[in-house]
């Protein structure tokens, strides 16, 4: 009767303790259907997808690199009209700079491949042109000190005017000239002298402080002009045609004269490039003769008038 007892208590804590479980497999389970309905849904990955982040290196898990964003970024160009516009006028700019660059370098070409005495002797020249002004500059200073302190100074003035009379006369070609100078002879055998090189040695000459120059039988003046004679051969000065050889008589300081023709890549060299004669004679007297009429201006007045 015990023993029956026994096994009824038996089975009924074994039943009681089956049933606790169920129940507790139960409360489980719904906590873990609980906790799944809570995560997001999963995303299908697309075979595509797999493939790339198969074939992406370990460590690349963030995506492209910042090169990588900035090589994309960059290529293909993505250029708009207005860039383009820009990229042309700045292509336009550059162009013109270098081609100017260019040209300066060619203007001082010459000088770089002078000789040191060349360029001893160029400087020279500056400083005596230099000292030129300051004689003039000196020279009217003078003037103005001799009118202010004269007694007479009515006198005074006259004679001035009368001096400064002779000075203009000479720059216009009224008046003959003479003093020392140089004779520059260019011997043109086959036609090549050209007017406009026969002009630049006229402007050398006057930056050499030349007073008076005259080419063969025409004085040269302020408005005086070049211009190559018709048919191509031969040279005119203010309309009329002059003939070889071309003499030019200048008077001024020969010291400063001779050396700016012969300056490197100057007016002789010029000259002798094209196979002509050039011969440069310094003297203590150069007679410049020819003159030109006295032209009343048309519209010029004095303005003491």
């Amino acid at each position: 009767m015990s023993t029956e007892h026994g096994k009824h208590a038996d089975n009924t804590e074994h039943g009681n303790h089956t049933e606790h479980g169920k129940h507790a497999e139960h409360a489980q389970s719904r906590e873990q259907h609980r906790y799944r309905k809570e995560l997001p849904a999963e995303v299908p990955v697309s075979s595509e997808a797999s493939a790339q982040a198969a074939a992406r290196e370990p460590g690349d898990e963030a995506g492209l690199t910042g090169r990588q964003r900035l090589v994309q970024g960059l290529w293909p160009p993505r250029v708009s009209r207005a860039q383009l516009t820009v990229a042309v006028l700045l292509f336009v700019l550059g162009l013109g700079l270098a081609i100017q660059v260019r040209s300066n370098s060619d203007d001082n070409s010459a000088l770089r491949g002078a000789r040191q005495e060349d360029l001893v002797r160029i400087l020279d020249e500056l400083d005596d042109r230099t000292q030129r002004l300051e004689d003039e500059k000196q020279g009217l200073e003078d003037q103005r000190t001799e009118l202010e302190n004269s007694s007479d100074q009515a006198e005074e003035a006259r004679k001035q005017t009368v001096e400064k009379e002779k000075q203009l006369g000479i720059l216009a070609g009224t008046v003959a000239a003479q003093g020392p100078g140089i004779t520059l002879t260019v011997t043109d055998s086959k036609g090549a002298v050209e007017a406009d090189m026969l002009l630049d040695a006229v402007q050398e000459l006057r930056a050499a402080g030349a007073e008076a120059i005259q080419v063969n039988d025409v004085r040269v003046v302020a408005n005086t002009y070049l211009t190559d004679a018709s048919g191509g051969k031969g040279v005119s000065v203010d309309g009329q045609k002059i003939g070889q050889p071309y003499v030019f008589k200048v008077i001024g300081k020969p010291q400063d004269l001779e050396p700016a023709l012969n300056i490197p890549g100057g007016v002789v060299q010029t000259l002798e490039k094209e196979q002509a004669t050039v011969v440069v004679n310094r003297s203590q007297k150069i007679v410049v003769d020819a003159l030109r009429a006295a032209r009343q201006p048309d519209y010029a007045r004095s303005s003491s008038e």
